[in-house]
């Protein structure tokens, strides 16, 4: 059995399961201590909305209600930002994102950003 460094044990940071990272919107992780800074990392994707969705929320529109097309699309695509921003700080060496943001911009007519962004940090619990 191979032991792991302190600042990894599932026990610890049981979010890091099956490639899972601890993702939280706070500069703080309460029973953890912040040991290396890695710098900001992000993950972004770029949705254009389709003519049958817009077909259907001009239905809604007039009916009312959510427009489920949307809203899974826009689901989706929050999921793929920080799946990728997640990535991208694995890479780095970190265990966690703090201060995790996400924004959402108009690139085009008709096309969204979704941009996640937040600090790489390696945490370990505090002693």
């Amino acid at each position: 059995m191979t032991s792991t460094p302190a600042v990894l044990h599932a026990a610890d940071l049981a979010h890091r399961r099956a490639g899972e990272m601890l993702v939280t919107t706070t500069e703080t992780v309460a029973g953890f201590r912040v040991v290396r800074v890695l710098g900001l990392v992000r993950g972004n994707t770029v949705r254009t909305r389709n003519l049958g969705q817009d077909f259907l929320a001009g239905l809604r529109n007039i009916v009312g209600g959510e427009v489920t097309q949307y809203t899974a699309m826009l689901s989706q695509s929050r999921e793929q930002a920080l799946d990728r921003m997640r990535a991208e700080a694995l890479a780095l060496g970190a265990n966690a994102i703090i201060a995790m943001r996400l924004t959402t911009s108009t690139v085009m007519a008709g096309a969204a950003e979704i941009l996640a962004y937040g600090t790489a940090v390696v945490l370990a619990p505090e002693e």
